[in-house]
């Protein structure tokens, strides 16, 4: 009996989302001779039950384009905006999946969408994910599509940035994508030689990084490129933050929850903009003009890389092989050369840090690079 399978993308819009679907469609329908339909931006169109047909003349040609021609939202299933207030739209969306006879429901996405898938499948549904984000910091798996991209603009951004730093001998401060993870920072840094790198992995001191920058002025060096992940943060405010998590995770009632809450809110606040703060505070401890850019989105679009084309294809083709076999509740893995199923229950809920002794991190150090430890 001929399979139906739905593909949806969730979360941010990342390189290599079109060249997964079409991996997954050109491998279901012409190699495995299965039906493939599309959700509108994700979950919610499943809720919607908005669908698009993905036949040959609609996967045609968009291997190249960057984004996601289903379009893509963060909407989850169980908390769900309908009319100004939150739904649990869980059985919707599997009504919709019976009322369109699907075998399967294949969701393109990062962290919270394994989650998501996870609930789903809880719900009696058969799911299986692939690995998305340009963070990186999907667990086990080797990488996910969209990182290579960003890594490509991020270093490219960086390189452009070494010559009016130069030219007017400033600290020109870049803010990367990463809130949690700083593969994109630390990648970057050390591709386009920041002289420093701050990831959310490893408080900084800004006074270790003022003395770095100092350092190379009394080298001869007049300017510095300071890579700053968007979740970096300062040593003070990371022991305030692990204080407020630890008052929030032995809170004995609801108050206590709430106000641990509060306390935690109130430093994310704090942290915002904080490239522009490490700016102001960096010209201040070291004399020298500093400019800050921050990449924001242009690191999560255009035309994905040939590895991330690559990759997409591939763990597309991967998952359509894996639901000719009936293989379920999983997420395809990238494992060297192989693409491995793992288990939702396995990564829902982690995240792929950056290991202090990895060795990217081990490289940076011995080519000079501070990491304002």
């Amino acid at each position: 009996m001929t399979k139906q399978i739905g593909i949806l993308t969730a979360g941010g819009d990342s390189p290599g989302l079109n060249a997964a679907i079409r991996g997954v469609g050109k491998a279901a329908q012409g190699y495995y001779g299965m039906r493939v339909i599309g959700f509108r931006d994700g979950f919610r169109g499943l809720a919607e039950n908005r669908t698009q047909q993905l036949g040959g003349d609609v996967l045609s040609g968009i291997l190249t384009i960057g984004g996601t021609i289903l379009g893509t939202s963060r909407d989850k299933p169980h908390k769900m905006v309908i009319g100004g207030k939150i739904h649990d739209m869980t059985d919707a969306i599997v009504e919709n999946y019976h009322a369109n006879h699907l075998d399967v429901l294949v969701c393109l996405g990062g962290g919270g969408t394994q989650k998501n898938a996870l609930r789903l499948k809880q719900n009696g549904l058969n799911v299986i994910t692939l690995p998305k984000t340009i963070d990186n910091d999907v667990a086990l798996t080797d990488v996910t599509f969209g990182f290579d991209t960003a890594l490509g603009i991020a270093t490219e951004s960086i390189d452009r940035l070494h010559s009016t730093a130069h030219s007017h001998h400033r600290i020109i401060v870049v803010e990367i994508m990463g809130h949690r993870a700083g593969w994109l920072a630390l990648g970057a840094g050390i591709a386009g030689g920041a002289d420093v790198i701050l990831l959310p992995e490893l408080p900084y001191d800004v006074n270790s990084v003022a003395e770095a920058i100092r350092n190379r002025v009394r080298g001869g060096k007049k300017f510095s490129i300071v890579a700053v992940a968007e979740g970096a943060i300062p040593r003070e405010l990371a022991e305030q933050q692990t204080a407020a998590q630890h008052l929030k995770e032995n809170a004995t009632n609801k108050d206590e929850k709430k106000k641990a809450r509060k306390a935690l809110e109130k430093l994310e606040q704090e942290h915002r903009g904080h490239a522009i703060q490490l700016g102001i505070h960096l010209e201040e401890l070291t004399g020298l003009e500093s400019r800050v850019t921050i990449l924001g989105y242009l690191q999560r679009g255009g035309t994905p890389s040939a590895g991330d084309r690559l990759l997409a294809t591939r763990l597309g083709s991967a998952c359509a092989n894996l639901i000719n076999q009936e293989v379920y509740g999983v997420m395809v893995a990238a494992r060297g050369d192989q693409a491995v199923p793992v288990a939702l229950e396995e990564v829902a809920g982690k995240r792929r840090l950056v290991p202090l002794d990895h060795p990217w991190i081990e490289a940076a150090r011995h080519v000079g690079t501070s990491l304002g430890d």
